[in-house]
């Protein structure tokens, strides 16, 4: 009778390790994602000059940014990637498995989670046209070798990259509610121009910042555009094509998260690949279904701005028409038909969303009409100054740039120039790119003038910056939360 206790005490462990291992194996085998069928493009990389080339792709340095230009078929443009940045995106994607480990130290629990998120978003990759999952597979099949294929196999892990946005919004309390952005229309500039600014302030790794790329894509029979992300990231969250449509997404909180729609980054790019102005942009994102809220904003080279507001379930809400439609704000929080959502109410009460407006709405205010500048616009971005007078130091999270941002940009929508923060997040120098240039036929990137720049901001220089990134701190689970 002992014997029989203790054998039940022995074999109970071992039982539940074994239907664990059993449950794990069938959580592999049952929610794995499958790349379509491609073919690579063939084609030597070599470098030249400090450029790095692939055919008419490349990658190359431009004042302290990482400039890259992809051409061609969905397959052509997957495998310029991979090949042109293959060292860049392992050391991101590094990165974020270190965090993972960090956060979550325990292997078992890592495990979980990882089968967890196996389960949810089996199907992610089924909100993905066509082309963009032919691309992502061309990228992932050209990523060898691939020093992380024993934790995912490379498509499926690629898809989740390509989703992380979304997937990182659905967390109720990510940190991703912290962004500022602008648009300033042709009276308020002083050349007639229209200006469109943002702040993006996801906190995923200093290398996110240091190591950004701005991507120059001339997809066949698209709209080519200019994407700032980082390496592997084929989609947009701030950007602009060559008919001087601008795009960025500011994360917000309302409704139920679900696994079935098109990935943020996608989205944006299918308005960039087809877009000639606002209303066209407006139109695209009406009809998309969503997978988290969010808040996109958008502005066109004739100075017409429009905010869409969009949850999973329900219909989007544009906002194209303003008090003054020379000068908009966006932060975090819905103000159509979603502002009395139980999220959007939480997000008001607890995030600095509300504070940066109306920082941003009083520069917006004090600009005289006529007198609005690029170098003014970088300002804004870097402004340290709490809404009201209040008193503030720099790096308080209440301010537009509290030292944070992983970039910024500024772009003339006139001009199809597009400004871009070297960083360290704003305070480093600014980098003009030229569309027209860079998009022109038989443009080559060693014949390009050197960079223009806009010169970091003084607090580099005399020991505020690094007392401001103390003040900030590292990122904060929960969102932008309020001091």
């Amino acid at each position: 009778m002992n014997w029989r206790r203790h054998q039940r005490k022995i074999l109970a462990p071992v039982v539940l390790v074994l239907a664990l291992g059993l449950a794990h194996e069938t959580v592999l085998i049952a929610t794995r994602i499958r790349p379509p069928e491609v073919t690579l493009v063939t084609g030597a990389v070599h470098d030249e000059g400090g450029i790095r080339r692939m055919g008419a792709a490349y990658a190359r340095m431009t004042g302290g940014v990482r400039e890259v230009y992809l051409e061609g078929s969905p397959e052509r443009i997957g495998t310029g990637m991979s090949r042109l940045l293959y060292e860049r995106m392992v050391d991101n994607e590094n990165v974020l498995w270190k965090a993972f480990s960090h956060y979550v130290p325990l292997a078992p629990a890592r495990a979980l989670i990882m089968d967890v998120s196996r389960v949810e978003f089996r199907g992610v990759d089924r909100g993905f046209p066509d082309d963009r999952r032919r691309e992502v597979a061309a990228q992932a099949k050209a990523f060898d070798p691939d020093p992380f294929a024993d934790r995912l196999p490379t498509y499926h892990r690629m898809v989740f990259l390509q989703s992380l946005y979304d997937i990182s919004l659905s967390f109720e309390h990510s940190p991703l509610i912290g962004c500022s952005a602008f648009g300033l229309g042709p009276t308020a500039t002083a050349d007639g121009h229209t200006l469109f600014a943002r702040a993006f302030d996801l906190e995923a790794g200093e290398i996110f910042d240091r190591d950004k790329a701005v991507f120059f894509v001339r997809e066949d029979g698209r709209i080519p555009f200019a994407s700032v992300a980082w390496p592997g990231l084929v989609g947009v969250l701030s950007g602009m094509n060559l008919e001087g449509v601008a795009i960025e997404v500011n994360g917000a909180r309302a409704k139920e998260p679900t696994t079935d729609g098109e990935p943020v980054v996608f989205a944006l790019r299918e308005v960039l690949e087809h877009a000639h102005d606002t209303k066209e942009a407006v139109a695209i994102l009406r009809r998309q279904r969503v997978m988290v809220s969010h808040i996109v904003f958008v502005g066109d080279a004739k100075g017409n701005f429009a905010i869409v507001e969009r949850a999973p379930g329900v219909e989007a809400f544009a906002r194209e028409s303003f008090p003054d439609p020379d000068r908009v704000a966006i932060t975090n929080h819905f103000e159509g038909p979603l502002k009395d959502d139980p999220k959007n109410r939480e997000v008001l009460a607890e995030t600095t969303t509300l504070p940066r407006r109306q920082r941003v709405d009083e520069m917006l205010g004090e600009i005289l009409p006529g007198t609005a500048t690029v170098e003014q616009a970088v300002a804004m971005l870097r402004d340290h100054t709490c809404a009201n007078g209040v008193a503030c130091e720099i790096g308080d999270r209440r301010t537009v740039d509290a030292i944070i941002a992983t970039h910024g940009i500024v772009a003339d929508t006139t001009d199809r120039t597009l400004w871009v923060s070297a960083g360290p997040h704003l305070s480093g120098a600014f980098v003009r790119f030229d569309l027209r240039r860079i998009f022109a036929p038989g443009h080559d990137p060693k014949d390009d003038p050197a960079p223009e720049l806009i010169a970091a901001d003084p607090i580099l220089k005399d020991g505020r910056f690094e007392a401001g990134q103390a003040r900030a701190g590292g990122p904060r689970i929960g969102g932008d939360m309020k001091p």
